[in-house]
């Protein structure tokens, strides 16, 4: 026999409530990219979201807060340094990934000494971006669930 009850427990966390899937954000200025990230996001089993500049995605973040962020480096108006200054400036700890087509050792490392989980140049490939988001997930730690 099923029974069926209309007492839930309610969770509410800063992120989405429903946390089926992991949510993870793109910023990239470049429409192709985000497109096709999305893609291959959701095919991967990820909710994406993205967005074409840092300020787009400061502004979503005052109502939601993804699981993770793949964040280009090279974009005009803020830049992905500055989106992880902001970041840590605003004790907002989030996995990032970092994208990039130019690849430079001394901008890899400000970029992994600001916090970023990983580093990844571009053209990127579909298995290590995959790798690098859920190495990334796995190491943040999480609230209990309800």
């Amino acid at each position: 026999m099923v029974q069926y009850t209309t007492h839930r427990p309610i969770c509410y966390r800063l992120s989405r409530m429903d946390k089926l899937r992991p949510r993870v954000a793109v910023v990239d200025d470049d429409v192709s990219v985000r497109r096709a990230l999305e893609r291959l996001l959701r095919a991967a089993g990820f909710d994406a979201a993205t967005f074409a500049s840092g300020h787009e995605f400061f502004y979503f973040l005052e109502t939601q807060r993804p699981d993770c962020l793949v964040l280009d480096l090279h974009m005009p108006s803020m830049n992905g340094l500055e989106v992880q200054r902001r970041l840590r400036q605003a004790d907002i700890r989030l996995p990032v990934v970092v994208i990039t087509g130019h690849d430079e050792p001394e901008t890899r490392a400000q970029c992994l000494t600001a916090g970023a989980a990983h580093y990844l140049c571009k053209p990127l490939n579909d298995e290590v971006l995959i790798e690098a988001i859920q190495s990334a997930l796995s190491s943040v730690t999480k609230p209990p669930r309800c």
